[in-house]
């Protein structure tokens, strides 16, 4: 979802010599290939986008492949733009490598002052470790290496399996199914209270080549800007929209996350970015990717 988005934000913004891979065609995790690839393509910049990406229960229940796949993705990649000579690198964090108890917003200074959301912990701390990467080369090789963290992204392209789908795919696909198949009744995990920010995927990607020209630091910044709404307000959207007229049931005794997850967008506001893609309009845009490319 975030590569194609950042493609379309590059190719808007007037580059012509975009180089991009499908993990059919290059495996990251693969020391060799990703050198070869970088070998042969000497990219002035690199986007770091891949990743092994899921929902709460498969990053609950697979910490070792989500921790393994993304310190290789990112290893490869954040060495080989250094040994190869790429004059600029975007890693891509997460808003799930704040402290789960940190003060709201989150601003990038609260970065490791506490533990994070258990349920996503491999994922975390292998984002993390690229970040700090990304700080570490900067500073030992004065490599313009940045790093940015979005904050819960959603629209065009998502996964839709329920394995690997985030919050927002994975309820449009419940929803519409359970409109489908005339349920009675949808269950969702928790209590419904967590409250998250959610913004459009081409409000990201247009943020991540604003950065390419606009920042230069070590300090990593925030990707935010968006909507807070929370996960039981956000299925009375998605149930309308799907035109879903059933029962909502919370199963309680499931995990909800973070209780909060907003992030501070102040210092990407003070360069002059601001997202322009509204909230529920985004919603529309997504189920309406979802009934063309699924449904």
């Amino acid at each position: 979802m975030v590569g194609r988005a950042l493609w379309l934000a590059l190719e808007s913004a007037g580059f012509t010599q975009i180089i991009g891979r499908t993990r059919a065609e290059l495996d990251l995790r693969e020391t060799a290939a990703t050198d070869a690839f970088l070998q042969s393509e000497k990219p002035d910049v690199i986007l770091i986008a891949a990743a092994k990406v899921g929902g709460i229960e498969a990053n609950r229940t697979q910490p070792a492949d989500f921790l393994f796949d993304n310190l290789q993705i990112q290893t490869n990649l954040i060495h080989g733009a250094y040994t190869h000579q790429t004059g600029k690198l975007l890693f891509l964090g997460s808003a799930c490598i704040y402290p789960r108890l940190a003060e709201q917003p989150m601003r990038e200074d609260s970065l490791f002052t506490g533990r994070v959301e258990p349920t996503n912990e491999g994922y975390a701390a292998a984002k993390l470790a690229g970040l700090k990467m990304c700080q570490a080369y900067r500073e030992q090789h004065d490599c313009d290496f940045i790093t940015a963290i979005p904050t819960n992204l959603f629209g065009r392209h998502d996964h839709y399996e329920p394995e690997r789908s985030h919050v927002i795919p994975a309820l449009i696909a419940k929803y519409h199914t359970a409109k489908a198949n005339g349920e009675a009744s949808v269950t969702n995990w928790g209590t419904g209270a967590p409250q998250r920010e959610f913004l459009t995927v081409d409000d990201a990607a247009a943020a991540c080549v604003f950065l390419l020209d606009n920042y230069s630091a070590a300090e990593p910044i925030n990707i935010a800007g968006g909507t807070e709404v929370s996960i039981r307000n956000l299925n009375e959207k998605i149930a309308a929209l799907t035109g879903y007229t059933g029962a909502v049931e919370w199963d309680t005794k499931k995990p909800d996350g973070m209780p909060r997850k907003l992030l501070d967008s102040t210092r990407l506001a003070a360069l002059g970015w601001h997202p322009k893609i509204n909230f529920d309009d985004g919603l529309k845009m997504a189920y309406e990717d979802y009934c063309a490319r699924v449904a």
